[in-house]
């Protein structure tokens, strides 16, 4: 797992090689991620939206951009966590995604940027 505190917010990354949602043969490769974000703040806050940076070691990037997570702009108090699994596909084995989440202060209706920390996706037959 890999995390970073970034204004106050915790975010931390787990992810899942999907073996039955791959096809090596046909290049496509799919991902599981379970994000964890805690407030750490004194102030409750609200996920408005997402920017991801995916990059495939074939040399290709994507910009992912779009509101909230899965569908939800959840709310989080101080002290508490919020917690969601996506997924992602890539044409090769190895890819990395880093971003940020666009989250805003509920009390003074302020925004700002939590950042998430850039994580590695490997197909565990590469590691061999």
């Amino acid at each position: 797992m890999i995390s970073k505190i970034s204004e106050g917010i915790t975010i931390s990354v787990e992810t899942y090689y999907q073996p039955e949602y791959s096809n090596p043969v046909n290049s496509e490769f799919m991902f599981a991620y379970r994000i964890t974000i805690e407030n750490n703040n004194a102030f409750p806050v609200q996920l408005l939206r997402r920017h991801w940076y995916i990059y495939d070691s074939n040399g290709s990037m994507r910009e992912v951009e779009g509101e909230g997570v899965v569908g939800v702009q959840p709310q989080i108090n101080p002290g508490e966590s919020y917690q969601y699994i996506s997924g992602c596909n890539l044409r090769s084995e190895i890819g990395k995604m880093s971003g940020t989440y666009l989250m805003e202060n509920i009390n003074n209706k302020k925004s700002f940027d939590a950042v998430i920390p850039a994580f590695d996706m490997c197909a565990p037959f590469k590691l061999n």
